[in-house]
Protein backbone atom coordinates (compact mmCIF):
# COMPACT_ATOMS: atom_id res chain seq x y z
CA UNK A 1 0.00 0.00 0.00
CA UNK A 2 1.47 3.51 -0.87
CA UNK A 3 0.45 5.49 1.91
CA UNK A 4 2.57 8.46 3.14
CA UNK A 5 3.11 10.92 5.60
CA UNK A 6 4.15 14.27 4.15
CA UNK A 7 5.43 16.41 7.05
CA UNK A 8 3.69 16.24 10.28
CA UNK A 9 0.46 14.91 8.15
CA UNK A 10 -0.17 11.49 8.29
CA UNK A 11 -3.29 9.56 7.08
CA UNK A 12 -5.94 8.61 9.37
CA UNK A 13 -7.33 5.11 8.00
CA UNK A 14 -9.90 3.16 9.87
CA UNK A 15 -9.12 -0.28 10.65
CA UNK A 16 -12.50 -1.40 9.32
CA UNK A 17 -11.57 0.51 5.53
CA UNK A 18 -10.03 -0.81 2.80
CA UNK A 19 -7.33 0.62 0.49
CA UNK A 20 -6.01 -1.44 -1.97
CA UNK A 21 -2.64 -1.87 -2.48
CA UNK A 22 -1.89 0.07 -6.05
CA UNK A 23 -3.89 3.02 -4.58
CA UNK A 24 -1.92 6.26 -2.95
CA UNK A 25 -2.97 8.15 -0.09
CA UNK A 26 -1.07 10.93 0.91
CA UNK A 27 -0.71 13.32 4.11
CA UNK A 28 -3.75 14.92 5.73
CA UNK A 29 -6.23 12.17 4.20
CA UNK A 30 -9.60 10.59 6.83
CA UNK A 31 -10.72 7.66 5.50
CA UNK A 32 -13.78 6.44 7.60
CA UNK A 33 -15.23 2.76 8.63
CA UNK A 34 -16.02 0.72 5.26
CA UNK A 35 -14.95 3.38 3.25
CA UNK A 36 -12.74 1.88 0.30
CA UNK A 37 -10.01 3.57 -2.25
CA UNK A 38 -9.50 1.25 -5.42
CA UNK A 39 -6.79 0.39 -8.01
CA UNK A 40 -4.70 3.78 -8.83
CA UNK A 41 -7.04 6.23 -6.97
CA UNK A 42 -4.74 9.02 -5.30
CA UNK A 43 -5.62 11.01 -2.89
CA UNK A 44 -3.33 13.63 -2.04
CA UNK A 45 -4.13 15.95 1.53
CA UNK A 46 -0.91 18.15 1.06
CA UNK A 47 -2.11 21.67 0.55
CA UNK A 48 -5.46 20.78 2.91
CA UNK A 49 -7.33 17.92 4.41
CA UNK A 50 -9.31 14.96 2.42
CA UNK A 51 -11.81 13.22 4.15
CA UNK A 52 -13.89 9.79 2.82
CA UNK A 53 -17.38 9.15 4.59
CA UNK A 54 -17.96 5.89 6.24
CA UNK A 55 -19.31 3.37 3.87
CA UNK A 56 -17.71 5.48 0.46
CA UNK A 57 -16.31 3.94 -2.16
CA UNK A 58 -13.15 6.00 -4.38
CA UNK A 59 -12.96 4.03 -7.21
CA UNK A 60 -10.12 3.36 -9.64
CA UNK A 61 -8.15 6.11 -11.04
CA UNK A 62 -10.02 8.90 -9.17
CA UNK A 63 -7.77 11.74 -8.06
CA UNK A 64 -8.68 13.56 -5.22
CA UNK A 65 -6.91 16.60 -4.33
CA UNK A 66 -7.42 20.50 -2.44
CA UNK A 67 -6.12 23.47 -1.97
CA UNK A 68 -5.97 25.32 1.27
CA UNK A 69 -8.81 27.32 1.23
CA UNK A 70 -11.36 24.13 0.06
CA UNK A 71 -10.77 20.53 1.62
CA UNK A 72 -12.47 17.75 0.01
CA UNK A 73 -15.39 16.28 1.61
CA UNK A 74 -17.27 13.15 0.89
CA UNK A 75 -19.82 12.19 3.16
CA UNK A 76 -20.92 8.93 3.94
CA UNK A 77 -22.74 6.35 1.69
CA UNK A 78 -21.12 7.95 -1.44
CA UNK A 79 -20.55 6.14 -4.71
CA UNK A 80 -16.94 7.99 -6.21
CA UNK A 81 -16.83 6.29 -9.55
CA UNK A 82 -13.97 5.35 -12.11
CA UNK A 83 -11.42 8.35 -13.05
CA UNK A 84 -13.39 11.30 -11.24
CA UNK A 85 -11.58 14.03 -10.52
CA UNK A 86 -12.08 16.02 -7.33
CA UNK A 87 -10.74 18.94 -6.42
CA UNK A 88 -11.24 21.55 -3.39
CA UNK A 89 -14.88 20.75 -3.29
CA UNK A 90 -18.12 19.60 -0.48
CA UNK A 91 -19.70 16.02 -1.53
CA UNK A 92 -22.89 15.73 0.79
CA UNK A 93 -24.19 11.58 2.38
CA UNK A 94 -25.41 9.51 -0.57
CA UNK A 95 -24.50 11.45 -3.59
CA UNK A 96 -23.25 9.68 -7.14
CA UNK A 97 -20.02 11.02 -8.41
CA UNK A 98 -20.43 8.85 -12.41
CA UNK A 99 -17.78 8.31 -13.64
CA UNK A 100 -15.17 10.72 -15.58
CA UNK A 101 -16.64 13.68 -14.13
CA UNK A 102 -14.77 16.65 -12.73
CA UNK A 103 -15.90 18.24 -9.30
CA UNK A 104 -13.94 21.47 -8.94
CA UNK A 105 -12.81 24.37 -5.88
CA UNK A 106 -15.60 25.02 -3.73
CA UNK A 107 -18.43 23.04 -5.82
CA UNK A 108 -21.18 21.55 -3.39
CA UNK A 109 -22.92 18.72 -4.11
CA UNK A 110 -25.69 18.53 -1.47
CA UNK A 111 -27.17 15.17 -0.24
CA UNK A 112 -28.49 12.48 -2.78
CA UNK A 113 -27.62 14.27 -5.93
CA UNK A 114 -25.89 13.14 -8.62
CA UNK A 115 -22.97 14.48 -11.24
CA UNK A 116 -23.68 12.18 -14.80
CA UNK A 117 -20.79 10.92 -15.93
CA UNK A 118 -18.39 13.71 -17.59
CA UNK A 119 -20.10 16.25 -16.36
CA UNK A 120 -17.88 18.77 -15.22
CA UNK A 121 -19.30 20.88 -11.81
CA UNK A 122 -17.31 24.08 -11.90
CA UNK A 123 -15.33 26.49 -9.81
CA UNK A 124 -18.29 27.56 -6.92
CA UNK A 125 -20.70 25.57 -8.47
CA UNK A 126 -23.90 23.83 -6.91
CA UNK A 127 -25.82 20.64 -7.22
CA UNK A 128 -29.15 20.77 -5.28
CA UNK A 129 -30.28 17.98 -3.00
CA UNK A 130 -31.66 14.66 -5.13
CA UNK A 131 -30.69 16.89 -8.82
CA UNK A 132 -28.65 15.50 -11.48
CA UNK A 133 -26.21 17.74 -12.93
CA UNK A 134 -25.24 16.90 -16.62
CA UNK A 135 -22.97 17.95 -19.36
CA UNK A 136 -19.90 20.60 -19.34
CA UNK A 137 -20.52 23.05 -18.05
CA UNK A 138 -23.00 20.74 -16.09
CA UNK A 139 -26.70 21.95 -15.79
CA UNK A 140 -29.16 20.96 -13.54
CA UNK A 141 -31.37 18.34 -15.35
CA UNK A 142 -34.81 20.21 -14.99
CA UNK A 143 -37.48 18.04 -13.64
CA UNK A 144 -35.80 15.26 -12.41
CA UNK A 145 -35.48 14.37 -8.80
CA UNK A 146 -33.49 11.43 -8.08
CA UNK A 147 -35.15 8.25 -5.92
CA UNK A 148 -33.83 8.27 -2.51
CA UNK A 149 -31.31 5.09 -2.32
CA UNK A 150 -30.94 5.21 -6.31
CA UNK A 151 -27.50 3.31 -5.68
CA UNK A 152 -27.94 1.87 -2.48
CA UNK A 153 -26.90 -1.80 -4.12
CA UNK A 154 -23.44 -0.33 -5.10
CA UNK A 155 -22.99 1.37 -1.76
CA UNK A 156 -23.88 -2.24 -0.23
CA UNK A 157 -21.89 -4.15 -2.91
CA UNK A 158 -18.17 -1.87 -2.65
CA UNK A 159 -18.60 -2.87 1.53
CA UNK A 160 -19.15 -6.08 0.27
CA UNK A 161 -16.11 -5.89 -1.94
CA UNK A 162 -13.73 -5.02 1.46
CA UNK A 163 -14.38 -8.49 3.28
CA UNK A 164 -14.07 -9.98 -0.54
CA UNK A 165 -10.64 -8.29 -1.12
CA UNK A 166 -9.29 -9.16 2.28
CA UNK A 167 -9.74 -12.35 2.33
CA UNK A 168 -8.78 -12.99 -1.20
CA UNK A 169 -6.71 -10.79 -3.40
CA UNK A 170 -3.27 -12.09 -4.04
CA UNK A 171 -0.63 -10.62 -6.41
CA UNK A 172 0.75 -12.97 -8.82
CA UNK A 173 4.23 -11.55 -10.53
Amino acid sequence: MAIYALGEYTPVIHPDAYVHPDATVIGDVRIHAHASVWPQAVLRGDYGRIEIGARTSVQDGTVIHCIEVHPVLVGAECVIGHNVHIEGATIADKCLIASGSVVLNGAVVETGAIVGAGAVVSFEGHVPERRMALGVPAKIREGYVVPEGAWQFAVDKYVRNIATYREKLRRLD
